[in-house]
């Protein structure tokens, strides 16, 4: 079991995982195999339903993450570290291989 930065988060984790753990599994398997135009419908849906199962769970987990970076005051570090190595676009394919 992985544990969150602050332990008081870890519960709020474990639902999160849980959450959108069974969401991704009904997820991946018919996204693969629709055509390319029921995938853009069905990937829709399934965003709304993530929003609606997971959403509040994920909001909540993430507020507690934010205050625990700013209790540790790990939020300069992160802030710094943003500034000198901003991830504004992806990578290039090349640096993967």
């Amino acid at each position: 079991m992985a544990h969150s930065l602050e332990e008081e988060c870890t519960p709020l984790k474990l639902a999160y995982d849980g959450c959108f753990n069974a969401w991704f599994e009904g997820y991946l398997q018919p996204a693969v195999s629709a055509s390319t135009e029921q995938r853009s419908e069905y990937t829709k849906a399934k965003a709304t339903e993530y929003e609606n199962k997971c959403g509040k769970i994920w909001q909540s987990y993430k507020a507690c993450v934010q205050k625990a970076v700013k209790n540790k005051g790990l939020d300069e570090m992160l802030a710094e570290a943003t500034k000198d190595n901003a991830l504004d676009k992806p990578p290039p394919p090349e640096s993967f291989s």
